[in-house]
């Protein structure tokens, strides 16, 4: 589904932020990409949702080589994705139905199917009771949990989390990291970017022994990457 092939991406004023990373995501999978802060973590998210394109190798996203893609098909690549920030990127102006509406109105769904697929995904995320109240009023971990919300309500298939458990306490990481399971057991392929603080938690330690982790060190991927660690 996401094939990395010797892929580096370079910035003019900064450098290399990745450097001749490969490595393959299968449709289903979940995985966590560790490393330390400017590790290359976000810029090997944006390169996996196509939001950069590499300066050097190829990205392949079912098996469309991102390089090769014109500007006005991009958009249509990045709807597989669904995208969760760390900062959440609310908009504080709308209560919680109207923040997870708008990824189904830019791709003109509204009305009834619109307000079905809203309220469907605020369940899952449990915040169905508060589909009328204003982000500013939610605690952390229910803006995270908003934020999931909107990201899955246009049913992606590919999920992508850039530290979404950074600012959490340990009971409300736990809850997103089982929403994102609970996603990855239905199909659609979670990918995690987190700290070298995964693992000082029992709930994420447990979760990446499970699962694929791309462990970036200073823009390279370490020689244990893209490898399953069995419990």
């Amino acid at each position: 589904m996401i094939v990395f092939d010797n892929v580096t991406k370079r910035y003019p004023a900064s450098g290399d932020a990745i450097s001749q990373v490969s490595f393959s995501i299968e449709a289903g999978e979940l995985v966590y990409v560790t490393g330390h802060s400017g590790a290359g973590k976000s810029t090997l998210l944006k390169l996996m949702a196509a939001i950069e394109r590499p300066t050097n190798g190829t990205v392949l996203i079912n098996n469309q080589n991102v390089n090769k893609l014109k500007e006005s098909t991009l958009p249509y690549i990045r709807r597989k994705f669904g995208l969760i920030f760390q900062d959440h990127k609310l908009l504080y102006d709308r209560n919680c139905f109207q923040n997870v509406a708008l990824p189904l109105a830019i791709n003109g769904i509204t009305g009834q199917e619109a307000a079905k697929r809203i309220r469907a995904a605020l369940d899952k995320v449990g915040l169905l009771n508060k589909e009328k109240a204003m982000p500013i009023t939610l605690s952390g971990g229910e803006q995270q949990r908003l934020a999931i919300a909107r990201a899955v309500v246009s049913k992606p298939s590919i999920l992508i989390a850039d530290e979404p458990t950074g600012n959490l306490d340990k009971n409300y990481a736990a809850d997103i990291l089982a929403l994102f399971k609970a996603f990855q057991q239905v199909g659609v392929t979670v990918i995690i970017a987190t700290h070298d603080a995964l693992g000082q938690t029992n709930h994420e330690n447990q979760a990446s022994q499970q699962n694929k982790v791309l462990h970036l060190n200073q823009g390279r991927l370490s020689t244990s990457a893209h490898s399953e660690v069995s419990a």
